[in-house]
């Protein structure tokens, strides 16, 4: 019993120490970030007050209504708990209509602990009045409920009971199972991720030790063929004797890295393409500073899908390459195609589009951040700073999926005391990178806000163009469960491309499972329908679901449009010498590096 006291002492007075580096770490925050980029701005909660008001006076009893139901149902649990308290019940039987639909209440003293049970049953009733209260409330458009409604949700996962240590009953048990270790070991984790994101909130979603970019992941074997200030092209050593004669260049999107396609040889993207033969370029993004500022779209266009489109052309000797976009590279890949048909050239055969949207008619999840209170947070910090740094694009994308990107990872890191774990696909997750200012600012005003791509036009390089101007041979691949880019929304906006040779396929899984699905799995399913015509729904209303990966569906596509067999190419061989090894210097820019 000594031995254990003293090690609670001790762990108390680490706990001391790290709360005096915790006050320290939280000094380090930037007081110039702009205020607007933490939550909306004041008119949505007037409108959202507003309504409410309105409510009360103009429909009393539907507000009385709510309010005794709420009331009767909080003071039937509190009375239960009485009871149960009252009679020495502190294992209640469990009952089988409470079972838990949310994994987070899944320890069985959130149902048998009187204490436990009534925090869990409050929690319930207390979210599902706000939710309640937020779909009834009238006089609030679409995008102002939407909003209202996400922010309400935000409200209610932050306050559950096992985000907090007197609340949560495995964080208690662990606690006193370790002596208070794990409450040190929390701690500790909390100060590490606040000093890594300088003062700034942002639970670490795995272990940043574990995996080594060109080490154990993005190991593929390539060279550095070339090398400007916008993008590093790595061209990947053939594994077959033949290639086909048409070389392919996948240009990633510039929010994160582009080594999700090279995690690890298994579930390899880059490689599954060169073991199929195929001469293969991918662009890596550089990560952009100050000094870009004022680097735009057009700069991404020019510099970069033009110049790779250039480099892969005299590399290989070809007059024509096919090109791959994913996610807002696909956008702008969408943008530069108009272009150059405009232009009247025909450098590239054909396109493969990854979950890209391209009319932003219905902004889907994200119309939450793309009205202009938050839009013109960005403008102001972007003016400022001339990036939109890498945290805030992290902490956007996390708060989409609160429960599993923030509150989840927080409880086991900060409470529970657990080290994150080692996962590859967390671990490039956390790896984003830099906007451009104007980019970021043409991107969302003219591209979201605005839907110039699709409606009256966007301007860029000399050229007006729109996704009708695109007339090559195109492919595009949605995936089921995207919260990022739906695949409705991505078809809605092929379904307008000009071109008469249209193929979509949709893939069972999210916006990176969905498209890093390799056959050897055989885990996601996808749909195919010949017919890219009338709405989403109509499309699969006529689809065919297939078992197992759609990468060989795509490949069979792209094959029809790559030319005949020549001798593999190697890196080097036309001219232009290797910089370096695969991944190449860009990709190891930033707070992974």
């Amino acid at each position: 019993m000594g031995d254990k006291l003293e090690t609670l002492n001790a762990n108390l007075a680490k706990m001391e120490e790290l709360s005096k580096r915790l006050v320290a770490a939280l000094g380090q925050k930037d007081g110039t970030h702009d205020a607007g980029l933490t939550g909306p701005g004041q008119d949505l909660y007037v409108k959202a007050g507003s309504a409410l008001f309105n409510d009360m006076m103009t429909n009393p009893t539907k507000m009385m209504g709510q309010q005794v139901a709420y009331w009767s149902k909080a003071v039937e649990n509190f009375i239960e708990t009485q009871q149960a308290l009252a009679s020495g019940q502190f294992d209640l039987p469990e009952d089988d209509d409470d079972a838990p639909a949310d994994k987070r209440f899944s320890n069985p003293m959130w149902r048998t602990h009187p204490y436990f049970r009534y925090v869990r049953k409050q929690y319930e009733l207390n979210s599902e009045a706000i939710e309640q209260a937020v779909s009834e409330l009238d006089g609030l458009d679409g995008k102002e409920r939407s909003r209202v409604e996400f922010f309400s949700r935000q409200i209610i996962d932050l306050f559950s009971p096992t985000n907090y240590l007197a609340t949560n009953p495995d964080a208690l048990q662990k606690a006193l199972d370790t002596d208070g270790q794990s409450l040190v070991d929390g701690m500790e984790n909390l100060v590490r991720d606040i000093e890594t994101n300088g003062g700034e909130l942002l639970p670490t979603l795995s272990d940043p030790n574990a995996f080594e970019v060109g080490g154990n992941i993005g190991t593929a074997d390539g060279k550095v063929v070339f090398r400007n200030r916008m993008m590093e092209v790595i061209q990947y050593a053939p594994t077959t004797e033949t290639v086909h004669r048409t070389p392919l260049i996948i240009f990633p999107p510039w929010i994160n890295k582009f080594y999700i396609m090279d995690l690890k040889p298994q579930n390899s993207l880059i490689r599954w393409i060169v073991d199929q033969g195929y001469t293969l370029f991918v662009v890596s993004w550089k990560n952009p500073d100050e000094s870009y500022a004022e680097v735009g779209l057009e700069d991404y266009v020019e510099e970069g899908y033009f110049e790779a489109i250039r480099v892969a052309k005299e590399i290989t000797s070809e007059k024509q390459v096919n090109v791959i976009g994913y996610c807002i590279a696909g956008t702008t890949l969408s943008a530069a195609l108009a272009v150059m048909q405009k232009r009247g050239d025909k450098s590239v055969r054909s396109a493969t589009f990854f979950t890209t949207l391209t009319d932003f008619s219905d902004q889907g999840e994200f119309v939450v951040f793309l009205q202009d209170d938050f839009v013109d947070a960005i403008e102001r910090q972007v003016t400022e700073k001339g990036i939109l740094d890498s945290f805030f694009m992290s902490k956007t994308m996390s708060f989409l999926r609160s429960k599993d990107l923030v509150y989840g990872p927080a409880v086991r890191s900060y409470i529970m005391g657990e080290a994150p774990p080692a996962f590859d696909l967390l671990y490039w997750n956390g790896d984003s990178t830099n906007l451009p200012g104007r980019m970021v600012i043409q991107y969302l005003r003219q591209l979201c806000q605005g839907n110039e791509l699709a409606e009256g036009g966007f301007k860029i390089l000399g050229e007006t163009v729109t996704i009708k101007d695109i007339k090559l041979p195109v492919c595009s691949v949605g995936t089921k469960t995207d919260h990022i880019a739906p695949w409705k929304n991505c078809y809605r906006g092929f379904e307008q491309f000009g071109s008469r040779d249209k193929t979509f396929i949709m893939s069972e899984s999210g916006h990176i499972a969905g498209i890093i699905n390799p056959p050897s799995k055989k885990k996601y399913g996808h749909f195919t329908n010949p017919k890219v015509k009338g709405t989403p729904d109509e499309w699969l209303e006529g689809a065919e679901f297939h078992e197992g990966s759609w990468w060989p569906v795509w490949e069979d596509w792209l094959k029809r449009r790559s030319g005949a067999q020549v001798e593999a190419r190697n890196p080097g061989e036309s001219g232009y010498a290797p910089l370096l090894d695969a991944p190449g210097s860009y990709v190891l820019e930033g707070k992974k590096a």
